[in-house]
C-alpha cells in the first residue's frame, strides 16, 4: 500500500508527523477518506474522531477538536485547536470537563456567546469520553429552557 506524509498539528505540540496509508476525518460536510495520491483539498473539520490507518494495518483514533485539513502534494495535514490519541485521553477529567460544560450550558441561557462557547467546551468532552471508551456517543443540545 502506498502511504503519504501526515501530520496532526495543535497549538501547543506537534501529536504525529509521519507516513500513513489512510486518514479519515469529520468535516463539516461529512466524513472524508485521504488515501496517497489525493487531490488537493481543504475542508474545516468538527470535533470528532479522526482515524488513521498505517503500513502495517494498524489503526489508531485520535479525539479532534475543531480545525482544518489540508491536502497538498508534499503532505496532508490537520491544524486543530486540540487533538490527542485515544489511548492518552483521560476519561476522569473528559467526565469533569462535560459535568463543568453542562453547567456553563444552564448558566448561559440568555448570552449566546457564552453558551456556544459552552456548548463546543460540552462537544469536546463527549469526544474525548466516546474515544476513551467512557462515552455517551453523539452531541445533542441540551433543551433550553
Amino acid at each position: 500500500m502506498k502511504t503519504f506524509r501526515f501530520m496532526i498539528v495543535t497549538p501547543d505540540r506537534t501529536l504525529f508527523d509521519g507516513e500513513v496509508v489512510e486518514v479519515i476525518a469529520r468535516t463539516t460536510e461529512g466524513d472524508v477518506g485521504i488515501l496517497a495520491g489525493h487531490t488537493r483539498y481543504a475542508a474545516i473539520l468538527k470535533t470528532g474522531a479522526l482515524t488513521v490507518k498505517f503500513e502495517n494495518g494498524e489503526y489508531r483514533k485520535a479525539a479532534v477538536a475543531e480545525g482544518f485539513l489540508k491536502v497538498s502534494d508534499e503532505r496532508t495535514t490537520v491544524t486543530s485547536t486540540a487533538a490527542e490519541w485515544a489511548e492518552e485521553i483521560d476519561p476522569d477529567w473528559a467526565e469533569r470537563s462535560r459535568k463543568d460544560a453542562l453547567a456553563k450550558i444552564e448558566a448561559a441561557q440568555d448570552e449566546p456567546d457564552r453558551l456556544m462557547r459552552a456548548e463546543l467546551k460540552l462537544q469536546r468532552a463527549l469526544n474525548r469520553l466516546s474515544l476513551s471508551g467512557h462515552g455517551i456517543g453523539t452531541f445533542q443540545t441540551p433543551k433550553r429552557h
